[in-house]
């Protein structure tokens, strides 16, 4: 029997979704063109120092119109702490000027994946934070360690474990099923010494049944 089979997911997950769904996001942003800079900035570097850069950086660029006015040197001197930040500058020097020649943010998976520096993680974010219909389920560093652990996927990899969450989770729970679960990587199952007695999913985990039975 596949190892999905037996399990409904679906069910299992709402005590943790109804745990985080008001949550506020990690991204401390005021508006949608600052949480598109900010998803672009905080991949691969730790969402509250991103926190912390962006009151200058929006002071200086308030509107997308004001960014596209910057160049490389400019943002260096806000950005330089951020891993990857010439790539970034970059990306979103490119995107700003996409945005302007629209005329709007798109609101939508094709398009948003377009623009340099937004895969789907980073669009999954903004869809969910625009009020917009789920087209997949957020895979940041922390859904793709806990998915495994719980027994939702065997996969390692961000695109096949966002497969499967949408494969055995139902559509009306995409939106809040990732944000969810990347929350209780952040506070619950972390990467080392994870918290199993604070685990409310902790009846369903295959990984905690491991550690039980060892």
């Amino acid at each position: 029997m596949d190892l999905f089979d037996d399990k409904d997911w679906g069910e299992i997950l709402k005590p943790l979704i109804e745990k985080y769904r008001n949550h506020r996001h990690p991204l401390h942003y005021g508006n949608i063109y600052q949480l598109l800079v900010m998803v672009i900035l905080s991949a691969q570097d730790r969402d509250d120092h991103i926190n912390s850069l962006a009151p200058a950086i929006f002071d200086r660029y308030p509107t997308i119109d004001t960014l596209t006015e910057a160049n490389q040197n400019d943002l260096t001197q806000l950005l330089q702490g951020v891993r990857y930040h010439n790539n970034k500058i970059e990306w979103i020097l490119q995107t700003a000027k996409i945005i302007k020649s629209k005329g709007y943010i798109p609101e939508n998976m094709k398009e948003l994946t377009t623009l340099p520096g937004i895969g789907r993680k980073s669009a999954n974010v903004l869809l969910r934070e625009m009020g917009r219909p789920s087209e997949g389920v957020l895979v940041d560093l922390h859904v793709l360690r806990v998915a495994p652990r719980l027994g939702i996927t065997k996969a390692t990899v961000a695109d096949t474990i966002e497969k499967d969450l949408m494969k055995h989770v139902p559509k009306n729970l995409w939106e809040d099923t990732g944000l969810s679960l990347s929350f209780l990587g952040r506070e619950i199952c972390r990467p080392t010494n994870p918290k199993h007695n604070e685990c409310i999913l902790a009846d369903s985990c295959e990984w905690f049944k491991s550690v039980v039975k060892s």
